[in-house]
């Protein structure tokens, strides 16, 4: 089957790597000057089929092709019918227009192999190219960590790194962040130390938002509140719904596993975590249904959605959130 490169999936449960892909994609484009003109931005959670159609099929403006993203096309492709119909819709797609999708997907029960749009163009025939944006295993972390301080322009021991690695789990894009913070801290003169991640990184915000979590789960709403605005004051709001949001994925996966007969090893086996990490997360997963953990999670991307579209703050809808599960 031959690639399509008109037609493009980013996926995976890296939601960094997804950015840089995507993002790689708008670099790439030829005539930087005609650039806006030709790129189209849309979203599956606010999208309708008229819309689609007019982008994919608009004519380029002096340039030879259009690019055209779509963020996650499963939030309105969300049943066998629409999805079969956007397939066909795919296989129209004209030369002078790349489509890529992208969205983030929880790489659990198989869903990266048999995602359906994945599944569904091969059925077709349609040759599309798959990136698949994998988060590294807890254990492959440290490597990651330096790796991407090289890349960002320094250098960082390996205890460091490893020390780094516990804190932020396999959550990249946190990892990301706090590196350029650390590199800051160092001005970038002299590679990180592992004092410098004891005295500058996430620590404690990390504790707290397990505590936060331990709140909510014993519908403690006053204490939950106190520890989101704690949170708040003392790190940026976007850092800390990162983390928020890693821990309510981690709780969903322990659920999972705990439903279907796992135990605490299971659980740390499953979510490659650390000894010291792996009860408290079963012991947070045990607390609430797996329900109410889906229930969260979609929450959770509403937020996201909500903040980067500017339509409401992301310290107000964290607040709201909690408010909400203190009930």
């Amino acid at each position: 089957m031959a690639e399509n490169a008109n037609l493009v999936f980013v996926y995976g449960n890296d939601d960094l790597e997804i950015s840089r892909k995507v993002r790689s994609f708008l670099a790439a484009f030829p005539d930087p000057t005609t650039a806006e003109m030709n790129v189209t931005r849309l979203d599956g959670r606010a999208l309708n089929d008229d819309e689609l159609n007019n982008a994919v099929n608009a004519m380029p403006f002096l340039a030879s092709q259009r690019l055209v993203l779509l963020a996650d096309p499963s939030a309105r492709y969300n049943n066998p019918e629409a999805r079969q119909k956007f397939i066909e819709f795919l296989s129209k797609v004209p030369p002078t227009t790349r489509l890529v999708m992208h969205e983030f997907v929880e790489n659990r029960k198989g869903a990266l192999d048999k995602h359906w749009l994945v599944e569904g163009t091969a059925k077709a025939g349609l040759g599309m190219a798959l990136i698949r944006c994998v988060q590294p295993r807890l254990e492959q972390m440290p490597a990651w960590v330096i790796k991407e301080t090289r890349a960002q322009g320094g250098e960082i021991s390996t205890d460091a790194a490893e020390r780094l690695a516990d804190m932020v789990g396999e959550d990249t894009r946190q990892a990301a962040q706090e590196i350029t913070k650390l590199l800051t801290y160092v001005n970038y003169a002299r590679p990180i130390k592992l004092e410098d991640v004891e005295q500058v990184s996430i620590l404690t915000a990390t504790a707290n938002v397990f505590e936060m979590v331990d709140a909510l789960g014993a519908r403690d709403g006053r204490k939950a509140q106190s520890l989101l605005s704690r949170l708040l004051e003392e790190g940026d709001a976007f850092s800390v719904f990162g983390m928020i949001i890693r821990q309510f994925r981690l709780l969903l996966q322990a659920r999972e596993i705990l439903d279907g007969g796992g135990k605490l090893a299971d659980v740390q086996k499953a979510l490659h975590l650390h000894e010291f990490v792996a009860p408290k997360i079963t012991n947070q997963a045990a607390r609430f249904s797996l329900d109410g953990l889906e229930r969260i999670y979609r929450r959770l991307l509403a937020i996201d959605y909500a903040a980067k579209s500017g339509e409401m703050p992301l310290e107000i809808s964290l607040e709201a959130l909690v408010v909400e599960l203190s009930r």
